[in-house]
């Protein structure tokens, strides 16, 4: 079993953590978490979404992603901070904002997804499997 993993929103009214080992750690370069997350890329843990216990109320919002499936992005209703993504197409995990990691130093991404729509000047760690149109 993995250590535990734990974080949360900047107001710390919403917080998070699971001791399950995440499924996979990627950086998605989706135009969709382009901006939500004003940045080069959304970076996420994945975890099995029954192993995560999740303290205060996240307000969502719903996309449709390239899937043509929906995207529930869980956001701080106080501060703003993006906490969590649901994916439709994928009900049984949570991926949690690396942003919001008590330690952010646990983040280490293994894929870089959607990277046809990457900005040119988002470094992608070349060690990261490339997935140009996102996961299959």
């Amino acid at each position: 079993m993995a250590d535990k993993i734990s974080g949360g929103c900047a107001c710390r009214a919403i917080r998070y953590e699971t001791e399950a080992d995440p499924i996979v750690m990627l950086n998605c370069h989706c135009r969709d978490c382009l901006r939500a997350g004003g940045a080069g890329h959304g970076a996420f843990v994945v975890v099995p979404k029954a192993a995560v216990r999740l303290q205060g109320k996240p307000r969502h919002y719903k996309t449709v992603g390239a899937a043509g499936r929906a995207v529930e992005r869980g956001f701080c209703p106080t501060c703003g901070s993006p906490v969590t993504v649901k994916l439709e197409r994928m009900p049984d995990v949570l991926g949690l904002l690396a942003a919001g990691l008590d330690d952010p130093a646990r983040y280490k991404p293994a894929m870089d997804i959607f990277t046809d729509s990457a900005w040119p000047w988002d470094h992608m760690p070349p060690e990261t499997q490339k997935l140009p149109q996102g996961l299959p």
